[in-house]
């Protein structure tokens, strides 16, 4: 159990409308940040957030994936870059670099339509974590995080997400909440595996089930 601390101020948990996309709310990042200061580098990744952070709105969800890669964190950190999201997440169709830390994502959506993401790297700490937000250009305003832990005995390297979702109202509201029908749960769990499948061998294979279960080694849940 973690323990549930109102903030200071209303947290602003951001929606992001791309299956596979990590993102994560403003007021989560901080609950993840006070929990990384005490538990341990194995402790499991976590679906509890406190209810602060989904507070206002019953559309609000929160939730983590990691994956267990067998590669070096600074080259799986290096090849963490929004230019390459197209390789291995299956509905970004394209990411465009705007300058100054800023990039344009092309999301698929239903019935042949897309959604944009406008998203600015906001902070980064380097071979360990990258934090992202979106901009007022962007169609669904979104944040998130992706953290690089070294596994234990020389295994290799944990990849982390935390994925929050708010769909907004309007059209692009509803283009979002059809997408995020679609188990967003499980397309991140199939878009790590994909980047996993690119990092140890070069190439990502399209013979993976949605649905089928993660190895124990492949996607067990750690921060």
């Amino acid at each position: 159990m973690f323990r549930s601390e109102k903030p200071l101020s209303d947290p602003l948990l951001l929606a992001a409308a791309g299956a596979g996309i990590a993102v994560l709310a403003t007021g989560a990042a901080i609950w993840q940040r006070r929990r990384q200061a005490t538990a341990p580098a194995d402790a499991p990744i976590a679906t509890d957030a406190p209810h602060w952070t989904l507070e206002k709105t019953s559309s609000r969800a929160l939730f983590g994936k990691s994956v267990l890669i067998n590669r070096p964190r600074a080259q799986l950190y290096a090849a963490w870059i929004p230019e390459r999201f197209p390789e291995f997440m299956e509905n970004v169709v394209a990411v465009d670099d705007l300058g100054d830390d800023v990039s344009r994502w092309t999301i698929k959506a239903p019935a042949g339509r897309e959604v944009t993401l406008v998203n600015r790297i906001s902070e980064r700490d380097e071979n360990a974590s990258i934090y992202w937000q979106s901009t007022p250009e962007s169609d669904v305003a979104n944040s998130g995080e992706v953290r690089f832990t070294e596994a234990p005995a020389g295994r290799g390297t944990y990849v982390s997400l935390i994925l929050a979702y708010d769909p907004p109202a309007g059209k692009v509201g509803r283009l979002a909440a059809k997408l995020l029908q679609r188990e967003p749960e499980v397309q991140a769990r199939r878009d790590l595996h994909r980047f996993k499948q690119l990092m140890e061998t070069g190439e990502v294979t399209s013979n993976a089930s949605p649905s089928a279960r993660p190895s124990e080694d492949a996607t067990q849940p750690h921060i």
